[in-house]
């Protein structure tokens, strides 16, 4: 770790494929504990990662990751950071177990401690007899597994993890998120989480950073982000909530409608929430919950793009790895969106 404060620095970072420009000028410091990497497609997420590990060549840019100075101690950076990468990677006629001790001999374990630790990660990882089947074999989900558990199995202390939970039902991307989240709060790892899933982010990080065209538009922690300019509160009604709207508008308060069917009040206090109470007794409405308001991930991400967010989406229904400023948005179902960014 390089210090107490990032375990990630950039400065400058440049990156041009002849005449387009994938990273421009990126200055950014990623923290410990389990930062979200967003960006629609194209913003330059998957750049950024294989510039960190030396995978493609920059024009400008210096800084420092987990101690060791980039882009001059590449090499040492890549053996000091587990990868997990979106696109399958194993070699063919392995079986499971014998790819993830692979790659802990390859970093340095002896042969023995490489097949002990590979066995602790793979159970872990809730790998089970399949371990001895050949990887060709293995589901979707079972793939993704295996890649997190090569990039794990030599202990880093930085974890970089691109699209995870791609292609897994909705137990295996809790369990998967279960995982990331122990691994950043019990086992103090700091983890790059590059995701399009809204959900996964909320659930498990700590830290948001959003690139959009190849630059830093947001960079903060997520409770920073959250937090209303304003003191506000969240209502939820019971029934026709139009009165109590009404009623609140006129005693001088801005209210709006929130993606989860709740109405959002400002200029009220949490702590001070009895002008809420007394207005709803006069209409008439029925409160079902009252709570201080939050910035939700989908309009911090809609602001930062530039882009319009639907009015009628609902919670986690938001699929924003194709959304660009400028070009709208489109939304799913609400288990979320499994396509690659």
């Amino acid at each position: 770790m390089t210090s107490e404060s990032h375990v990630v620095s950039i400065d400058g970072l440049t990156k041009r494929y002849r005449e387009v420009v994938a990273l421009d000028d990126v200055t950014l410091k990623i923290r410990p504990g389990v930062t979200g990497l967003l960006g629609p497609n194209g913003s330059g997420k998957s750049t950024f990662i294989k510039a960190l590990l030396g995978l493609v060549r920059t024009q400008t840019g210096a800084g420092d990751v987990m101690g060791l100075q980039w882009p001059e101690q590449v090499r040492a950076i890549r053996d000091a950071i587990g990868y997990s990468p979106e696109d399958d990677c194993y070699i063919a006629g392995l079986t499971g177990i014998e790819s993830v001790a692979l790659m802990a001999e390859l970093s340095g374990l002896p042969r023995i401690e490489a097949l002990r630790r590979s066995h602790e990660i793979l159970d872990f990882c809730d790998v089970g007899e399949e371990r001895y089947r050949e990887v060709e074999s293995y589901s979707t989900g079972m793939r993704q597994k295996l890649k997190f558990a090569q990039a794990l199995v030599h202990d880093p202390d930085l974890l970089i993890l691109d699209e995870p939970t791609t292609g897994l039902d909705p137990k295996q991307r809790r369990s998967m998120l279960d995982r990331i989240r122990t691994l950043g709060q019990r086992h103090g790892k700091s983890i790059l989480l590059s995701t399009h899933i809204l959900h996964d982010v909320r659930a498990v990080c700590d830290h948001v950073i959003i690139l959009v065209g190849g630059t830093v538009r947001v960079s903060d922690s997520l409770a920073n982000l959250s937090r209303p300019a304003e003191p506000s509160v969240q209502v939820g009604v019971q029934g026709d909530p139009s009165l109590l709207v009404r009623d609140l508008q006129n005693a001088g308060h801005e209210v709006s409608a929130t993606i989860d069917g709740r109405w959002k009040v400002g200029g009220i206090d949490p702590n001070d929430s009895a002008a809420i109470w007394q207005t709803a007794g006069q209409s008439g409405a029925a409160i079902s919950r009252l709570e201080p308001a939050r910035n939700s991930l989908e309009q911090i991400f809609f602001a930062a793009t530039g882009a319009t967010m639907p009015i009628d989406a609902e919670p986690g229904s938001v699929d924003f790895a194709a959304t660009v400023s400028g070009q709208g948005t489109t939304t799913k179902g609400t288990g979320g969106s499994d396509g690659a960014s």
